[in-house]
């Protein structure tokens, strides 16, 4: 049995106090993220990055639209583009992802789902790390078995960056082709997707070599697909 003096060191330590409190503040940590994923199912979801433009006073350009109210066009062109295998995986496509790691890049490059995207977007931080893509992976297998494909689809749709300042799908269709995201054509659709792995740099509206040949590269995909790009297109 402890005795009282005992217990009484145990809290005096400092190094104890210090444990418990990143014990505690792990805990409330968990279940404020478990909260969120579960309000995020439901309500309109800000980014990181657009959280962190309020707060420094920059303008956000962002009109959430629901998913029946983007192209499919659009969606069946950023899976093409991004995430070829999104209607089969959990979440995390575990094929790339290994063999990702077992590449002496790490994760400088590749493996990450549109889901994992979706996660860095509205929970983590720009920039490549071991420690951000470890933290992704649990995020975006909850977010697949919490929100489902379609859900999953409409907040990255909402989050994504399209220019300086500029996230969403109905704001960068207004500012690059003077239309709706609903409107958007199929080689529209191909272009903003296309720009999304470098959106400060790619002009969709202007498309350089380097964003032409993206833009090509997702139709060509796109014809390969078939109906494994629907499970995110409203019926």
């Amino acid at each position: 049995m402890v005795s009282v003096s005992t217990e009484r060191q145990v809290r005096g330590n400092p190094l104890g106090r210090f444990l418990g409190f990143c014990v505690r503040l792990a805990f409330w940590l968990l279940l404020a993220l478990l909260a969120a994923i579960l309000l995020y199912r439901f309500v309109p979801v800000p980014s990181t990055l657009m959280l962190g433009r309020w707060l420094t006073l920059q303008p956000v350009e962002r009109e959430w639209v629901p998913l029946e109210q983007v192209s499919p066009h659009l969606i069946r062109a950023v899976i093409a583009s991004e995430d070829q295998r999104f209607c089969s995986h959990n979440g995390v496509d575990w094929i790339e992802l290994s063999a990702v790691l077992e590449d002496e890049d790490g994760p400088s490059r590749g493996a990450s789902t549109l889901t994992m995207q979706t996660a860095k977007n509205v929970f983590l931080w720009p920039g490549r790390s071991y420690v951000r893509k470890g933290l992704e992976i649990p995020l975006a297998l909850a977010i697949d078995l919490a929100w489902g494909k379609q859900r999953t689809m409409e907040v990255y749709l909402n989050v994504a960056e399209w220019g300086e300042g500029l996230f969403g799908a109905e704001a960068a269709a207004q500012r690059y082709f003077g239309k709706p995201a609903s409107k958007l054509t199929p080689a529209e659709a191909a272009r903003l997707a296309g720009a999304l792995p470098n959106p400060l740099l790619r002009n969709p509206a202007r498309p350089n070599r380097a964003l032409q040949s993206a833009a090509g590269r997702s139709l060509r995909r796109l014809g390969q697909l078939g109906p494994l790009g629907d499970c995110a297109v409203p019926d």
